[in-house]
């Protein structure tokens, strides 16, 4: 029989997700610092997709693993999901010290593989984490307490880019990486393992029940018992995540098209110029780039609560419906827009979207899950987003040079195109009742 769940405070549930923050913090600067680094490193426009291929992979080989293991781990002392948040952090942070120290490459690359492995490690269980501990009345707000961390997390890596150009000159004579990413990576590397250590001191999980911890003495161990829980989880996949399966094929397939491109497309709509053509130029264009996804990520934590409210109003999928709609508007007009300080208007649009990415679909699907498999079913919905991901960096490059002419602002309108399709398969999905009676409710004494 399952004990209630004591409902959290809103300072219990900001403490338990401020790890999401270091976390996010590191992913920003994937989004905005690592393509350009490739690109001071001499990697050409074309070539960034096959180079990215580390985030995908790591995410599909990494995230279902470690659900599927934190789902059999209990230590007294460290619990079921904090070691994998410590160990993950830990190596999040050398990574991110080390990354601006890239003389080749072939070195940046190396240890974007190693980043993003730390960073799916840590990050999976984050998820299941939501769910072991509040209950279902409070998931709403747990979930979008992570989205409200994203948009802060990546707000902050964006800025400190744009920052820390205007501080810093000079690069590195060795690499030419300019010295102010230097500085964008160091406090990456701070954040990531403090926010988490902030968490994990402040927020206990919930013991195993005496029935829960004889079953998990009785799970199979060894190396393939993780692997044969993957596969067995999948067949048994509620019909609801292959749905949502669908939507993310289109939705994260094209949020990796932008983030590959979008400081491309920015020193070409406003600057007018390439990073071959102008490498001067082209550095002013990744600042602001920096700027605008700060942007867009501040419109992110600003409206995420403001999310679980109107999710209540309307059900989360209407919500995911309207928000990829406005991102995929917010990825026509951008490429249209010829004046930097018009760019942050359609971020608004697609701040909001991405507040809904990183938190409604959890939970429309969280319903139809079960709960000794939170962990597991976490990692395959991952898998779910490095598909794609993974499809974009094998099929991108020849579509970019083929179909869209090897211009990166068509590259972001296409990316549009797909947020769209993304919308229309969002209204396929069969919503299990419970999420939509529960999931969505504000916690008691509201926000």
């Amino acid at each position: 029989m399952d004990l209630p769940k004591p409902q959290l405070s809103i300072s219990q549930i900001i403490n338990m997700n401020v790890g999401f923050f270091g976390i996010q913090y590191s992913f920003g600067l994937q989004q905005s610092a690592i393509n350009p680094l490739y690109t001071f490193l001499d990697a050409r426009p074309e070539e960034l997709p096959l180079l990215n291929l580390a985030g995908p992979m790591t995410g599909l080989l990494i995230q279902p693993v470690i659900g599927a293991l934190s789902d059999k781990t209990w230590h007294p002392r460290w619990g079921r999901r904090k070691p994998y948040f410590l160990i993950g952090a830990i190596a999040c942070s050398i990574c991110l010290f080390l990354f601006p120290f890239s003389r080749e490459l072939w070195m940046a690359v190396g240890l974007l593989w190693i980043l993003d492995a730390a960073n799916n490690t840590a990050m999976e269980p984050y998820r299941a984490f939501i769910a072991d501990k509040l209950p279902s009345e409070q998931r709403a707000m747990g979930f979008l307490t992570q989205s409200f961390f994203t948009g802060f997390g990546i707000t902050l890596a964006n800025i400190s880019l744009y920052l820390f150009q205007q501080w810093i000159t000079g690069s590195d004579p060795a690499s030419g990486i300019p010295y102010w990413v230097f500085g964008s990576f160091f406090v990456g590397s701070v954040c990531s393992i403090s926010s988490v250590l902030w968490s994990t001191s402040t927020t206990p999980e919930i013991p195993p029940t005496t029935e829960e911890l004889a079953h998990l003495k009785s799970a199979p161990r060894g190396l393939l018992a993780p692997f044969r829980e993957i596969f067995s989880a999948i067949s048994d996949m509620p019909l609801t995540l292959w749905q949502l399966a669908l939507v993310y094929l289109f939705q994260w397939y094209a949020m990796f098209c932008y983030w590959q491109f979008v400081s491309h497309s920015i020193a070409q709509s406003v600057w007018g110029t390439t990073a071959q053509q102008s490498p001067d130029l082209y550095q002013q264009a990744v600042g602001w780039t920096g700027l605008v996804n700060g942007f867009y990520n501040i419109v992110t934590f600003l409206s995420a609560f403001g999310l679980v409210w109107l999710a209540k109003k309307i059900s989360a999928k209407y919500v995911h419906v309207i928000c990829l709609a406005l991102a995929s508007l917010s990825l026509f007009i951008m490429p249209q827009i010829h004046n930097k300080f018009f760019l942050f208007a359609p971020m608004i649009g697609f701040g909001i979207a991405w507040a809904s990415m990183m938190g409604v679909p959890y939970i429309m699907v969280v319903g139809s899950i079960p709960k000794e498999r939170y962990g597991v079913y976490m990692g395959i919905i991952n898998m779910m987003i490095v598909v794609p991901m993974i499809l974009q960096t094998l099929t991108f490059g020849f579509v970019y040079r083929e179909f869209l002419g090897n211009d990166p602002r068509v590259a972001i309108m296409f990316a549009g195109a797909l947020l769209l399709i993304a919308a229309i398969a969002t209204t396929l999905i069969k919503v299990a009742p419970s999420a939509v009676e529960e999931e969505v409710n504000l916690p008691s004494g509201g926000h």
